[in-house]
């Protein structure tokens, strides 16, 4: 992203520009994989992957590591590159880079963003999601977990 760009976040043709992760672990109690979700009450009842828009001259890697921080308090490790997701969003489109990012443990804190979050197996995590898209990156997550 060059510095021309009126508003942080966009490419020159008005694309918003995000990043997250589908962060993972296994729990602590039993080694099994969970995926943590987080909650935004700005949209409803709406659970998702941490993400959020670039900062000038960040790049999508790193705001996905900020974004996973700023939301759950987990720190992370890069893992997989997983489907970018293509959508619009308040009449504009929206690009978001995702990765796969196992956590190193923190804590959380509610915010006005995120006021909960919740660490669930796969497909307790695919039915809670709102959004099919973000679906879809759990399949991704457990391919790229698979394969590596």
């Amino acid at each position: 992203m060059s510095d021309e760009h009126a508003e942080a976040g966009t490419e020159g043709n008005g694309t918003v520009l995000a990043a997250g992760c589908v962060l993972w672990r296994r729990s602590p109690l039993d080694g099994t994989l969970q995926i943590c979700l987080v909650h935004r009450p700005k949209y409803g009842d709406d659970w998702s992957h941490p993400k959020g828009k670039l900062k000038p001259g960040e790049s999508a890697w790193d705001a996905a590591v900020r974004e996973v921080k700023e939301e759950t308090g987990q720190d992370c490790v890069p893992g997989p590159v997983l489907p970018t997701a293509y959508y619009e969003a308040n009449g504009r489109p929206k690009q978001v880079s995702y990765w796969a990012a196992e956590s190193r443990g923190g804590a959380f804190v509610p915010s006005r963003e995120v006021d909960r979050v919740l660490w669930l197996a796969p497909a307790a995590a695919r039915r809670r999601i709102t959004q099919p898209r973000d679906r879809d990156l759990v399949d991704a997550l457990l391919t790229a977990l698979h394969h590596s």
